[in-house]
């Protein structure tokens, strides 16, 4: 017997919300340690307005902040749990930080976390799963309907080396220099079902001739078994960005977030038309943010026209300006977007401290350090590298 159709949640307007994997730190070795049980035990004694909890393996925790409407609100709660996470580590004498990738871990001392989907996935993936010891940020965005959903998904196509692109904070991978900018999601292409949504623009018939199938012939057992680029999350009502690394300060992740909501709205607003020839070019799109970031080679789908991403950005923005409402908040946005598009990635300043070291150490204390500041300030993103 089939199983009844899959519920979209409807969600008012453009919400917002954000989940960040971070890395635990061992304060000896600068290695990663597995103590991701006692810091969730420590911090379940206390009032933290966020959501901590496992992931695959001991070394890593996931934080969740709920739903916003405004990025600054997020922004602003990031920082207070952030502020509460370093109070916790501190006491456990271990360290946290962002960064999509630890730069010299070894895959094969990761220890799987016990919980019953964690040891599945274990057996089900074999090493590939303590190789997935990666970290990124998740960015959620509401949406009205199911088949909005799908239609968003497929509108935002030509924006994910954006994100890539900004997000950026994991060029070394098992002690080497991989000269990608995000080497993260080399890990994650591994994975079945990673990369881009099938071309499905009904909700409906996404269930139906896709989702389902595949759950009756037992191929996957729910959504999460999709690691796609965006997903849908009818459960939330929102899609699911998941191309972004963790950066190293949630100032910038908030950054990102409103991002991804201002381009909904901008979309809302002045509506692209989404053709299926576009995926044409988009693994390519993504192999240069992830290899050359904001400097990668961009070729627009509709047009095929070549320019560079950071070039695109930049006209994406103009195109939001004259299509959103500029509020005080969103010129906020507005400026330390174009800040961020015209300075270093984290990748950048990760590698520069390499440089400057040659120490893989001092890379990893350089970013425990970033994720402790209160904050980032605009000209750091100008900064170059």
């Amino acid at each position: 017997m089939r199983k009844p159709p899959i519920a979209f949640r409807r969600t008012r307007g453009c919400t917002l919300g954000v989940e960040l994997e971070l890395q635990i730190i061992d304060l000896q070795s600068y290695d990663l340690s597995s103590s991701a049980s006692d810091l969730i035990s420590h911090l379940e004694s206390q009032t933290i307005p966020a959501t901590i909890s496992p992931e695959l393996t001991e070394s890593m925790i996931e934080l969740s902040v709920g739903v916003f409407d405004s990025w600054l609100d997020l922004r602003d709660r990031l920082r207070s749990v952030k502020d509460q996470l370093v109070d916790a580590a501190d006491c456990l004498n271990i360290g946290l930080t962002g960064g999509g990738a630890h730069p010299f871990q070894q895959w094969q001392d990761r220890q799987i976390f016990d919980k019953q989907r964690f040891q599945n996935l274990s057996a089900l993936y074999g090493y590939l799963a303590k190789q997935f010891t990666v970290f990124g940020q998740h960015i959620h965005v509401g949406c009205a309907s199911g088949d909005q959903a799908m239609e968003r998904i497929h509108q935002l196509n030509r924006f994910v080396p954006h994100f890539i692109a900004l997000a950026a904070s994991s060029p070394f991978f098992q002690g080497e220099d991989t000269r990608f900018h995000s080497s993260r999601l080399n890990t994650i292409d591994a994975f079945p079902f990673s990369g881009r949504v099938p071309s499905i623009e009904s909700w409906d018939e996404f269930v139906r001739d896709y989702y389902q199938p595949m759950v009756e012939n037992g191929v996957i057992s729910g959504m999460k078994d999709f690691y796609w680029d965006i997903r849908p999350k009818p459960e939330f009502g929102t899609i699911e960005l998941r191309v972004c690394d963790t950066p190293l300060h949630v100032d910038r992740a908030s950054l990102l977030a409103g991002y991804m909501q201002m381009l909904c709205e901008g979309l809302e607003r002045d509506p692209r038309g989404f053709r299926d020839s576009e995926y044409m070019v988009y693994s390519y799109n993504r192999f240069q943010a992830c290899r050359f970031g904001l400097d990668g080679n961009y070729i627009d789908p509709t047009s095929q026209n070549h320019t560079s991403i950071r070039s695109h950005l930049n006209s994406t923005l103009q195109w939001l300006r004259n299509c959103v409402d500029m509020s005080e908040e969103r010129m906020i946005l507005f400026r330390e977007l174009h800040a961020a598009a015209q300075g270093a990635t984290d990748a950048e300043r990760l590698v520069h401290e390499f440089q400057k070291s040659s120490s893989m150490e001092e890379v990893v204390r350089f970013a425990m350090d970033q994720w402790r500041m209160d904050h980032v300030s605009t000209h750091q993103f100008e900064d170059a590298a």
